[in-house]
Order: structure tokens, then sequence, then C-alpha cells
């Protein structure tokens, strides 16, 4: 029981992830002892002064620490999805490409290679990007531990921006993974539903995703303004002083060669970035305050965070791929690689078209790129998902089982439901069979 004074409850039922109780506490009159005030950083003295911590920064460890470990999250989420619907897909038959040749696996069509792939693509970039963000946390700990933070408001800047974008990405992943399933994704048996409602979760939980990106625009701004200046600017955004091509150099190229691809990721980000500021700096002169300013412009700074966000995953990525040194494995994920900066510059082209930096016959090249790579990918991908390694138990989807053997475990899962129990549910005698006599005699009068 509650001490007096203290009420606790539950907060009610949720969209799913019911399996963690939120609650509420409520104090009446009650005094916490100093003792039990979580002074780690921050100080209360006896005689009630509030004593801020050496570092302001050293407040974004814990928020910086969930942050990390969502990325890693989201991401296993989003690879359950597919993992569950390229499964699937590799076993479900439907119409011919070929006339006469049977039934292909609905996996054959280039609609399903490019509803899935590329979502695949982004579950490995998430992967990736999770590995380096904790990596450095644990390092920037170690500093701060030592009383050195200096890198402490970058990471909360970055975590703030992939925490927006990947829970927003992962929810619409796993949508695509059920809706590729057909009616059978939208069936609790694939467990889609409740992969879905668990992952978006991420979307509010630990700061909602248009106030992550606004934090991240903040340094952004800051970072604008330094680059505008000739000022230094962190790594992070080295690409204010470093993009200064003025058209890419995006061609019909051997495999692989891929740096104009990383660059129109640079650039994109740089575009948008410096668009939002000089933005803001066209509001001010206007004579709004700078509140005023900030939410007039609001939309422009979430682009550049989002974009800013991209761009940092494709680095990632790349980064994390070049290091893998095992041939046939890193051939395979240099086609993922290559396919992922394809498709996410075709979805980001509003912001390098605009300004002229990609050119028609380039979005063509990159759409032709992409067509290729969801062929060749085709006989590895199933691979690709299997190497994760989830158990029929945590995927817990009879669509998405290791063995193949769906429509069967469908059978059998469709008889444990309640109205399978017997032929003739009990209400038809109790409700619908005196209704319908009712209804015939009246209808003979």
């Amino acid at each position: 029981m509650p001490f007096r004074g203290i009420t606790v409850g539950d907060i009610g039922p949720k969209m799913a992830y019911n399996g963690v109780d939120n609650g509420f506490l409520a104090f009446d009159h009650y005094r916490i002892p100093r003792n039990n005030m979580l002074m780690k950083h921050v100080k209360v003295t006896p005689e009630g002064k509030y004593v801020p911590p050496a570092h302001a920064k050293v407040g974004y460890s814990a928020m910086v620490h969930v942050r990390a470990h969502m990325i890693s999250t989201q991401a296993a989420f989003l690879a359950q999805a597919l993992t569950t619907a390229i499964r699937y897909s590799a076993i479900r038959r439907q119409g011919e490409i070929q006339p006469g040749r049977g039934e292909v696996k609905i996996l054959e069509y280039q609609t399903q290679q490019h509803r899935l792939f590329p979502q695949l693509a982004r579950a490995y970039a998430f992967i990736f990007t999770g590995q380096a963000v904790r990596v450095i946390f644990q390092r920037v700990q170690k500093d701060v531990a030592r009383g050195k933070v200096d890198e402490m408001a970058e990471l909360h800047y970055i975590s703030s921006g992939l925490k927006a974008v990947v829970t927003y990405l992962t929810g619409q992943g796993i949508e695509q993974a059920r809706m590729s399933c057909g009616g059978h994704g939208y069936s609790k048996a694939s467990n889609m539903s409740e992969l879905y409602g668990v992952a978006i979760g991420g979307a509010t939980y630990e700061g909602e995703n248009m106030v992550m990106l606004q934090q991240l625009a903040r340094y952004l701004m800051k970072s604008a303004e330094a680059a505008k200046n000739g000022r230094a600017v962190g790594k992070l955004v080295d690409y204010l002083v470093r993009s200064s091509e003025q058209r890419s150099a995006i061609d019909r190229k051997p495999d692989h060669d891929y740096t104009a691809h990383l660059k129109a990721f640079d650039k994109a980000a740089k575009l948008q970035v410096m668009k939002a500021y000089e933005r803001m700096q066209s509001l001010r002169a206007r004579g709004l305050t700078e509140e005023e300013a900030w939410n007039a412009n609001a939309v422009e700074l979430n682009r550049a965070a989002r974009v800013h966000t991209r761009q940092y995953i494709a680095r990632t990525f790349d980064e994390h791929v070049k290091a893998v040194v095992h041939g046939p494995c890193r051939e395979v994920l240099l086609d993922l690689l290559y396919l992922h900066l394809n498709y996410e510059l075709l979805d980001m082209a509003y912001y390098l078209l605009e300004d002229g930096y990609l050119s028609g016959q380039q979005m063509d090249y990159m759409k032709e790129d992409m067509y290729r790579l969801l062929a060749r990918l085709r006989p590895n991908i199933v691979s690709l998902v299997d190497s994760w390694d989830f158990s029929d138990h945590e995927l817990r989807s009879v669509l998405g089982r290791r063995d193949g053997h769906v429509y069967e475990n469908l059978y059998k899962w469709a008889q444990e439901s309640e109205l399978n129990r017997t032929q003739v549910l009990p209400t038809f005698e109790k409700y619908l069979k005196p209704m319908m006599k009712q209804a015939r005699e009246q209808s003979k009068l």
C-alpha cells in the first residue's frame, strides 16, 4: 500500500505495449526525504538551496541514453516485420508472369520487391546507425565522468533527430510490410498489428517527434550562422562548408560507384538547412520576435532536421559497409547500400531538383539503378532476413515461420478461435432462431 498522502494508479489501456505499466503518481502534502530526491547531477542542500550541475549539458545524459537504444529497438521492430513479409512472399504464389509457366511467388513481382527491399535496406541502415550512436554514447559517458562534456550536446541533437526520423520511418515500413502480405497481413496471425502498435509508440514517448526535430533544428541554425560567418562548425554539419559543387555528378557509372550519391545527401542537407536559416533571417528582418519567427518557420526547420538526419544515416550506413572485409557478404551489403542511396535520394528529390543540383535525366539514372538492384538482390533477400536469426517465438507470426509451413498452421491457428468451438453457436438457438421464427410468422400475416 502507498503511504498516506500518495496516490498511485494506472493510466488505462493503450493502443499496444500493455505489458508495460504506465501510471500516475500524486502527492498530497507529502514530504520527500532529501536522500530520496535522485540527486546525481543536481543537488538540493539541507537548507533547501538548489545547486545546478557542474556542466549544464550533463542533464542530457539520461535522455540521450534512452534515445540511443531506441534506434536499435525500432530497427529490430522493422526487421521483424520484414522477416515475416519477405518469408511469406517467398511462400505465397499468385498469378503468372509468363503465361503457361505456372503461378509464381509474389516475391518475383517488381512491385512487391519495390515495396519491401528498400525497407529492408532501411532496417540495415537503422541497425548500423544504432550501433554507431551507442558507441559514441559510451565514449561520451566516459568523458562526462571526467568532467568533459564537449560532445554531449552534439550527441543530444543527433539522437533527437534520429529518434524522430527512425520511429516515423519504422512505422511506415511496418505498415508496408503488413500490406504486402495481403489479407493475411491484416490477421492477428501475422502479428503485424501488435508489432505496429508497439513500434509507433516510439513516435511520442521519450519526446514527441515534432519537438525532437525542433531540438535538432536549433543546433542546425547555430551551425548555419557559424558557417555563414566563416567560423568553425562541428563534424556533424561539416557539409555546410564542404559541399560546394553546383551540379551533381551522378551518371551511368560502374556498380558501387556511389560517391556522387553521398555528395547529393550532403547537398540536400546543406540546401535545406541554409534555406531554413535564410528564411529565419528574413522573418526577423520583418520585425518578428525570435519566438514568432521560429514558429512561422517551424515547417522548414523540421524539414532541415529530417534531411540532416537522413544524410547522417546514409553516411553511417556507408561507413559500416566499408568496414566489412568478407567478399560475398560485402558485395551483397554494397548492393543493399546502393539501393538505399538511390531510393532515399529519389524520395528526397524535391530538395535537389528545386535548386537544379539534380536533373530529370539523373533521376532516371537512379530509377534504372534501383530497378536493377531490386532484381540483383532477389536471390539473397531471404538470407538477408534470416541472418537476423529471429526465432519463431520472437516473431510470433504464423506467416513468418522459419519452416515455411504457413497455410496448414494458419488453419490450425484459426481453429483456436472461440467461434470455432462449436459448429452452431449458442447465440443462434438463443437469439437468432426465435427472431427468424417470429419474422416468418409475421410475414404470413
